[in-house]
């Protein structure tokens, strides 16, 4: 069966960019910035507090404004209107991708099926707050009635990924007396290897988890209920070293989790975009609330700017078509991301997943097969 001819590779748009990238494959950088000694102020943009320098690109004075043709007309901005207002975009599953609700500030009006749901968001936040501050002042104690000292967070995907990455990379800023572990992995070992180092009469476990059924996050959090109960805890014990993140409140009171230590997590938040939600509490709990809640505000403010600036001056924008411009028109199929700093050792695990999980499809929003390429392999 012969495959469908995306309408993408056939507008004119398209077609101007690969006559234009033509034009500059015998181009050396050395050229573009001897030819242009403002280059560095021409392709360079500041936004939310981050400065984003792309004038070591394949590109001249042309590309930006051709690729900005090319997204006109493919509804960029219609699209990204959508997303912010809550309009269901995720085709496949009916719903909205809605975690920039997260970082909205108080008084706005987001609804998802005609209910304001920024109210729920900054009512979590507040609880996120008060069971941080119990933690941090010695309020809410182990089985014996020491402080807690440990958080080990039990997730995978981007209930692992994203707070993991965080916490790493704002290891300078963490609080005194609060050290978080993660785990992950199916292997027994790695629960292991955490769990040697830890008191069952110090340590919180955050089960994070929507559904509260996903394999290795059920087996590693059993395996603690039982080390809790092996080093002395009683059942009864259980519901003061244990909170849950979750979408399925009924499975995790099932596994002996108080209902005031349930946080919710909303079937309008994707996995990979999740560290902004309550699944942001081993954030919370090594940094301070209000560190956590200085997460959001930059966040928001990079929202705003996604939302309100022009195209060829909107910095997400201009990285997604530099994105576009390369696995399309240059070939380059593969991305490395090579950290600065030895604290973002874990963004490009992180980045692995919001990048490739987002933009790594074989077909279109109409489920037409596509002839392009969507996205690039993302490596560390």
């Amino acid at each position: 069966m012969a495959q469908v001819r995306s309408p993408l590779v056939r507008k004119p748009e398209w077609q101007a960019l690969q006559d234009h990238q033509a034009t500059l494959t015998d181009t050396h950088m050395r050229d573009l910035f001897r030819e242009d000694p403002e280059r560095f102020h021409r392709f360079s943009l500041a936004a939310a507090g981050l400065r984003l320098d792309y004038s070591k690109n394949r590109i001249n004075r042309d590309t930006l404004p051709l690729l900005t043709a090319l997204a006109k007309p493919c509804g960029l901005p219609a699209a990204t209107e959508a997303m912010l207002s809550g309009a269901s975009i995720n085709n496949t599953e009916n719903r909205p991708a809605l975690h920039t609700a997260l970082r909205a500030p108080a008084g706005s009006d987001i609804r998802v099926n005609g209910e304001n749901i920024v109210p729920e968001v900054q009512a979590t936040l507040d609880r996120m707050e008060s069971f941080v501050e119990q933690v941090h002042q010695g309020r809410l104690t182990g089985f014996r009635g020491d402080t807690l000292t440990d958080v080990v967070s039990i997730g995978i995907g981007g209930s692992y990924l994203g707070p993991c990455m965080v916490t790493e990379a704002l290891k300078p800023l963490a609080r005194e007396g609060i050290h978080c572990h993660y785990v992950a992995n199916i292997d027994g070992t790695d629960i292991s290897e955490v769990l040697r180092q830890l008191k069952p009469e110090t340590t919180l476990f955050l089960v994070q988890s929507k559904s509260f059924g996903t394999q290795e996050t059920l087996a590693n959090s059993q395996l603690a209920r039982q080390w809790l109960l092996d080093g002395g805890a009683s059942k009864a014990d259980l519901g003061r070293h244990f909170v849950a993140v979750t979408a399925n409140g009924p499975a995790a009171r099932e596994f002996g989790i108080l209902d005031d230590a349930i946080f919710p997590m909303w079937d309008w938040v994707g996995g990979r975009y999740s560290l902004w939600s309550a699944i942001g509490l081993p954030i919370a709990l090594t940094l301070g609330m209000d560190a956590f809640r200085g997460l959001l505000t930059g966040a928001r403010a990079m929202d705003e700017h996604f939302r309100d600036a022009p195209l060829q001056d909107n910095m997400p924008v201009v990285m997604a078509l530099l994105g576009v411009w390369y696995v399309n028109f240059w070939g380059a199929d593969t991305h490395a991301i090579l950290t600065y700093d030895e604290y973002l050792k874990n963004l490009p695990n992180h980045l692995q997943q919001l990048d490739m999980e987002s933009n790594g499809k074989r077909v279109d929003r109409d489920g037409q097969p596509v002839d392009y390429e969507t996205g690039p392999v993302i490596w560390g």
